[in-house]
């Protein structure tokens, strides 16, 4: 089931995300969770694909694929090479895909959660940031699949490069998990975005219909955070001094230019800026 924590202060979450467990296979401190931030607490976790295409998602996702497949080719002359590179590429720049973004740091699932594109909304409703068990998502994977994670000195997250190996395509990997398991997958450094956001997906099986539910029904260790709109901005300045901000998580000049409208950005209710020295003094 997803475990609901009410966050009541701003030093609460912080201990929160200090957490690390001790692996004693590694004989190192390693976070096993992945992370998502969401900017209002009521959003559900719904793929792209299927906010798309509803329930024609499965009939369409391969002619979505290769469409994009052929146009792409002009930017990655590899594309056509492997279905799951097409994929994560397309999720990268907003084709609709069965992926859901995570990242394995929670300040930057944090980062998410309390971001907003309309500033003025900051403080008028929750936020949230889920946490999910890796190791206990691996648990529930077929055994085929546990078994290539042993084969590759006990990883604990799949690459493209092992789903290409073991010859899976979407049809074959929805057949293997149905409605009962879901994979976690790094994807390869595309650019600087994947590396700075740490990212992670969750590759959803078309039998899972809904993926809050499956959680329920088949985890122990998730857990959804909610952040209430009054900390918001005490944590969204918290993150900056930690050098998690939108220049970080979006590298260039759109990820710059939306830190700075941020630092200058008015506050209704009191016609003072957030930081009216600016970022670089402040």
């Amino acid at each position: 089931m997803i475990k609901t924590v009410e966050i009541s202060s701003v030093s609460e979450l912080m201990e929160i995300i200090g957490q690390q467990g001790f692996r004693e296979d590694l004989g190192r401190y390693r976070d096993q969770y992945i992370y998502r931030g969401m900017s209002d607490s009521s959003f559900h976790l719904e793929t792209s694909l299927y906010r798309n295409c509803r329930d024609l998602k499965q009939m369409l996702e391969p002619l979505i694929l290769k469409n994009f497949a052929k146009y792409a080719v002009l930017e990655d002359a590899s594309i056509g090479q492997s279905v799951w590179r097409q994929m994560i590429l397309g999720q990268h720049h907003g084709l609709p895909t069965r992926l859901l973004d995570f990242t394995h740091s929670a300040l930057i699932a944090l980062n998410f959660a309390v971001t907003e594109s309309n500033l003025d909304e900051m403080g008028r409703h929750d936020c949230m940031m889920l946490r999910l068990d890796m190791a206990e998502l691996h648990r529930l994977l077929p055994e085929k699949y546990r078994s290539v994670l042993r084969e590759n000195n006990n990883s604990t997250i799949f690459t493209i490069d092992m789903l290409d190996r073991m010859g899976e395509t979407p049809e074959s990997y929805d057949r293997d998990m149905q409605d009962q398991a879901v994979l976690v997958i790094e994807p390869p450094s595309l650019d600087a975005r994947i590396v700075n956001q740490y990212s992670f997906f969750a590759v959803v099986p078309s039998g899972v219909q809904d993926f809050e539910a499956f959680l329920n029904e088949k985890t122990e260790n998730s857990v959804k955070y909610i952040i209430p709109g009054r900390l918001r901005w005490e944590l969204r300045d918290l993150l900056d001094g930690f050098n998690i901000s939108e220049r970080i998580v979006y590298p260039g000049l759109d990820g710059m230019s939306t830190w700075i409208a941020r630092h200058y950005y008015v506050m209704p209710e009191s016609g003072r800026t957030r930081n009216p020295v600016g970022p670089e003094e402040g």
